[in-house]
């Protein structure tokens, strides 16, 4: 086959099966978003470049090296969205949503990395999340942080993913923080590794999650972060941490979870499992208060999740030997004849309309026709002859029992009322 003919690498078609589970996955997030008084939210796919460099950071990993960018036919300098957050603090900007707070946004859908595809990780993966902006109460973080854990109850995860969270104060007891971490770091440049070094200069809060086995030692004797914090910061994580406690939710403090972008501040979350290798978090969150004014928008707080679809596909499948529900099971029309065939498109259009899910078999003798039925999984067939038209009749065949029996077609659907419940 052509390559022009095959997708591309690190893209993937979803069909059927997988497209099921697809849709399970997210329409599980949806419904319990709403649960939470979240209203769902499609930003485009592309935005003008600078809405992700500069929230992103220029120098980032990933603007650097992942995004999509490309020059559009008048010259403007258009992105590939990496990710939501960002298009979500722009839309509430263009659309002056700040007279409507706070806003709870919902989304779903396709983002887009040039990253060395590997499991669970695509070059166009797809994206669950959550937004809340407007509330600077501690409230909005545990109300998020809930919402992720019982995202992963209800997909049967549970026991499979721990919590870690962390905070990064704020932007007092950041910056203090900051310039420790900076003279500590300088004491070791030499020893760190590259990336690091480069981040010394331009992110120095990412170290701190560097894998690099040279870092370790360093790592480990950087300074203290929640050393630095001020009382308000101290009150907020302590405040956090009895909320998760109220409810239930187990969580591990993990001092060396950070974000190093500015506009973070407080709490920092992640949903993580080692059922998946070294790519180990599946659903990560944070505070970011700081966005909306640095993109030029009034002072907004807010805090946020995102979490990958094809992870948790991957989980589920992986490691958890767990699926999307079955298909549901159709009903099989069987018209045998030109009259037949007329008469079931009209049984077809009605049945449908009352909420059953019915499937043609298109063409073929009846031999033909209940082998296609079986291999639709077809939980009863309808069977309509020339001869039985004329009597108002239809014939009903049961798959699961094998039984077969007759029903006026004036009558059909309270007939079929018993199968509505097992389609």
């Amino acid at each position: 086959m052509s390559k022009k003919l095959q997708p591309v690498r690190g893209t993937h078609d979803l069909l059927a099966e997988e497209c099921a589970h697809y849709l399970y996955v997210v329409n599980t997030a949806r419904q319990i978003s709403q649960r939470y008084g979240f209203a769902e939210a499609m930003t485009p796919i592309f935005e003008f470049s600078e809405v992700f460099h500069r929230t992103l950071g220029e120098t980032s990993d990933v603007v650097s090296k992942e995004t999509y960018t490309f020059s559009d036919r008048g010259g403007e300098s258009l992105t590939l969205r990496p990710e939501f957050t960002a298009g979500v603090a722009r839309a509430f900007i263009s659309h002056g949503l700040q007279d409507q707070l706070p806003c709870k946004f919902f989304y779903a859908g396709p983002a887009f990395r040039y990253e060395r595809p590997q499991k669970g990780r695509m070059r166009q993966f797809h994206q669950i999340g959550v937004e809340i902006l407007g509330v600077e109460q501690v409230q909005a973080d545990i109300e998020v942080i809930a919402l992720g854990q019982q995202l992963f109850d209800a997909l049967g995860l549970s026991s499979l993913v721990c919590l870690e969270i962390n905070s990064l104060g704020d932007a007092q007891s950041r910056h203090a923080y900051r310039s420790a971490l900076v003279d500590y770091l300088n004491q070791h440049r030499s020893q760190l590794s590259e990336e690091s070094q480069q981040r010394l200069e331009k992110n120095p809060l990412r170290i701190l999650d560097s894998k690099a086995e040279v870092d370790q030692p360093i790592i480990a004797g950087a300074p203290e972060m929640h050393a630095y914090f001020n009382d308000a910061s101290k009150q907020f994580f302590a405040a956090l941490c009895d909320g998760l406690s109220l409810l239930g939710l187990r969580y591990t403090i993990n001092p060396k979870l950070v974000r190093g972008l500015d506009y973070y501040c407080h709490t920092v979350f992640e949903f993580k499992t080692d059922a998946l290798g070294s790519q180990n978090a599946v659903l990560a969150g944070g505070r970011y208060d700081g966005l909306i004014s640095m993109m030029g928008g009034p002072h907004t707080p807010g805090i946020g999740f995102a979490s990958g679809v094809e992870r948790i596909m991957a989980l589920r499948t992986e490691a958890a030997q767990l699926s999307a529900p079955k298909p549901v099971r159709p009903i099989a029309l069987i018209p045998l004849g030109d009259a037949a065939e007329k008469e079931m498109l009209k049984i077809a259009y009605h049945l449908r309309s009352n909420g059953y899910v019915v499937e043609h078999t298109y063409a073929g003798n009846l031999s033909k026709r209940m082998k296609k039925a079986d291999k639709l999984n077809a939980i009863a067939a309808l069977i309509l002859g020339d001869d039985e038209l004329a009597q108002g009749i239809i014939s009903l065949r049961d798959f699961s029992d094998g039984a077969q029996t007759t029903a006026t077609i004036s009558e059909l659907e309270s007939t079929l009322a018993p199968y509505k419940d097992r389609l």
